[in-house]
């Protein structure tokens, strides 16, 4: 006789080979990253090679009441950090409102900054990660922790990009959004330090407002953003025309770039810059058409996700710490998603980013160059996500036997009622 046990004992060694595949995947990516972080923090000779040195110098730019995007005065400084002589100036290409963010950079001297600046990012992030776990419910399984060791996510704060900021943002919105949309609308501000990377998410934005006519959101983002110009006026009167001014002379159009715009614009014609933002323009008008067919039943979590990593992919310029932005929609599609086996692909793929930046000491620039398949690889491995899911809901022979026992329990009942007894 075969009892219904075997199956299941047999039906749990698959499922623990793969959730301890992923705990060790996951586990090694952090603990790698986080040691490069501690090196990167606490060596003095590394600060003036990460992208937090650029925002400590626009900081003294401000500080000083200089041009924080002037050539000399941030070459000056970054030298003086540790910037290697055959490297050119580094800009803060973000837009004026990141100013005020940086602007306490300024009041400290570049070892003390150096130490400040990852307390703001580490919290932002895990926070982040904390709300979203929260929106799925608090599951009591470990995949949140794909969003703890994303290799995007680590490089980022090792880099100390400003991008996660942008992702505290979007996660705020996704979570008020529904029960408090002026608090929402105040917390997207923090998306308009990296608007580049929410193009088609924006348009869908936009429209998604004026169908639901959620003025309370728009006030929010009115009141933010009136707020954030107000301070950055008071720091640098004149900051949106020397921004204007950088990006005329900071060259980006010459620069390399690993993402799918860049490579589409080299690839056709390299001198054509406009074919670098056309991605972004098919994106937007697809992101329109996506939340029309959909505005009656818009889900800014589910439908979103897809919205934000095409947003990303069709960025007209990115890099691989921006990718960040990417984990509200992976920590969802590993929520719904049914296949361990995709839950251990996006771990290993994950990890493989950490490989690149490893040999990115062996080969410079190895971190970008080896991870130019990251942002499809996401969208990809998302759809397949949300389609394991729906196989799972439709697959019709469980349906079908389900439906044909359900009908039969039906039947008895209808034919030989069941009467409870009565006191």
């Amino acid at each position: 006789m075969i009892t219904t046990d075997q199956p299941r004992v047999k039906s749990k060694v698959p499922r623990t080979i793969v959730e301890l595949v992923i705990a060790t995947i996951c586990s090694a990516a952090a603990a790698f990253t986080v040691e490069l972080i501690l090196l990167t923090v606490l060596s003095g000779p590394t600060l003036g090679m990460r992208d937090f040195v650029v925002y400590w110098a626009t900081g003294q730019q401000e500080a000083h009441h200089l041009n924080p995007y002037d050539r000399d005065g941030l070459l000056q400084r970054e030298r003086a950090a540790g910037l290697r002589p055959d490297m050119g100036v580094m800009f803060m290409r973000n837009p004026p409102t990141a100013l005020p963010i940086v602007y306490p950079l300024g009041l400290l001297n570049l070892r003390a900054a150096s130490l400040v600046w990852p307390l703001p990012l580490l919290i932002a992030f895990g926070f982040s990660v904390y709300l979203l776990r929260g929106m799925h419910g608090n599951p009591k399984n470990r995949r949140h922790l794909l969003a703890y060791s994303f290799g995007p996510a680590l490089i980022c704060l090792m880099n100390g990009q400003s991008t996660v900021f942008a992702l505290l943002g979007l996660v705020l919105f996704l979570r008020f959004h529904r029960t408090q949309p002026y608090v929402a609308g105040m917390c997207l501000w923090l998306c308009s330090l990296k608007p580049h990377l929410f193009l088609p998410f924006g348009v869908a934005m936009i429209a998604w407002i004026l169908f639901t006519r959620n003025l309370k959101l728009l006030a929010g983002i009115g009141v933010a953003m009136a707020a954030n110009f107000a301070v950055m006026l008071s720091i640098d009167p004149r900051a949106w025309k020397q921004y204007l001014q950088m990006l005329h002379i900071s060259g980006i159009d010459q620069d390399f770039i690993p993402c799918t715009s860049y490579f589409l614009r080299t690839w056709i014609s390299p001198h054509t810059l406009w074919l670098q933002y056309l991605p972004a323009g098919l994106a937007c008008a697809w992101a329109l058409r996506y939340f029309w067919i959909r505005r009656n039943e818009w889900d800014w979590i589910k439908h979103g996700s897809l919205l934000l990593l095409v947003s990303i992919l069709a960025a007209p310029y990115s890099w691989l710490y921006d990718q960040v932005l990417a984990i509200p929609a992976l920590l969802h599609g590993s929520y719904v998603s049914k296949s361990r086996n995709l839950l251990a692909l996006l771990a290993l793929l994950s990890a493989l980013t950490e490989i690149a930046l490893f040999c990115n000491s062996v080969k410079p620039s190895a971190v970008y160059l080896w991870t130019v398949w990251t942002a499809p690889v996401w969208l990809v491995w998302y759809l397949a996500a949300s389609a394991s899911q729906t196989e799972s809901q439709h697959h019709w022979p469980l349906n079908v036997k389900n439906w044909f026992r359900t009908a039969s329990l039906t039947r008895a009942t209808r034919d030989f009622p069941v009467h409870q007894p009565t006191d």
